[in-house]
């Protein structure tokens, strides 16, 4: 769960946006665009979640990410009592308790730890009322990653590093793809609809890409990672085939079935709209 949000004019355009992490990228599912700037809040991060339960059931989610905005004691508590595991970036400021249940700032749990050392406390610790897990990695540059987790925190670094993938996934709805930001539009109705259209592009150009790796598969540079990404690799592949008009039908049609295969069976359209 993250947020992305700019300026136009004097409109501050702020969307929240729940996603689901997958081979290297985040797939938008539900989202919202707040009626305001800067952080969201408990109530409207509880409306995303239970969205996604109503939709999917809460048996499919496998873990919750967020940074130092998703954090709070009625958010806690509601994750809580719904067994919905997740694993929290927190600020160093707060203050949680020490093996002994005395008061303590949370940062000086972990100030000892050097640049790439990580350190999972055994035990439950106190934090805005709730009993949680501690962890925290000292970065190269000397910040403290600090996450709060509902379950055991030995693995918390390794599963928080798939937070970074919905950053990805912005940066590919604005820069590196559809220019999300370049939209005149501040109505926030017209830019949950426009994030719907997005979102399917996006999925379409990840699902495209990843079908044509397995036809030509995309170079691996030196550092072991791809040279372009899914979504970069099947968004070429599409406009390719769209700008080309005749000569290119083939390749339209097998992008618009890779498509179709990937839409879910229970997908209809009223009759109406088939004529």
């Amino acid at each position: 769960m993250d947020r992305t949000n700019w300026q136009w004019g004097q409109s501050n355009i702020n969307i929240l946006v729940l996603s689901a992490c997958y081979k290297g990228v985040a797939i938008p599912l539900y989202w919202t665009a707040l009626n305001k700037k800067g952080n969201s809040d408990t109530r409207e991060r509880i409306d995303l979640i239970n969205q996604f339960i109503l939709g999917f059931g809460k048996d499919k989610i496998a873990g919750l990410l967020g940074d130092r905005e998703f954090i709070g004691e009625a958010w806690f508590s509601y994750l809580l009592e719904q067994a919905i595991p997740f694993d929290m970036r927190v600020k160093k400021n707060h203050v949680t308790t020490n093996s002994r249940g005395l008061d303590i700032d949370i940062d000086a749990l972990f100030f000892h730890l050097k640049p790439g050392e990580f350190e999972a406390l055994q035990g439950k610790r106190r934090l805005m009322g709730q009993p949680l897990y501690l962890s925290a990695l000292r970065l190269d540059d000397g910040e403290l990653l600090i996450l709060a987790s509902c379950h055991q925190a030995d693995k918390a670094v390794e599963r928080y590093a798939l937070r970074w993938e919905i950053e990805t996934l912005f940066a590919c709805l604005k820069g590196r793809g559809f220019c999300f930001e370049a939209t005149r539009m501040t109505d926030l109705k017209r830019i949950e609809k426009l994030v719907s259209v997005l979102a399917l592009a996006f999925a379409w150009s990840h699902k495209v890409g990843d079908w044509r790796h397995t036809q030509k598969p995309i170079k691996i540079k030196k550092h072991g990672r791809l040279a372009i990404s899914y979504f970069r690799y099947g968004l070429d592949w599409i406009r390719q085939a769209l700008l080309a008009g005749q000569n290119r039908q083939e390749q339209l049609a097998q992008s618009i079935s890779i498509l179709l295969e990937a839409l879910p069976n229970t997908l209809s359209l009223p009759s109406d709209e088939l004529m």
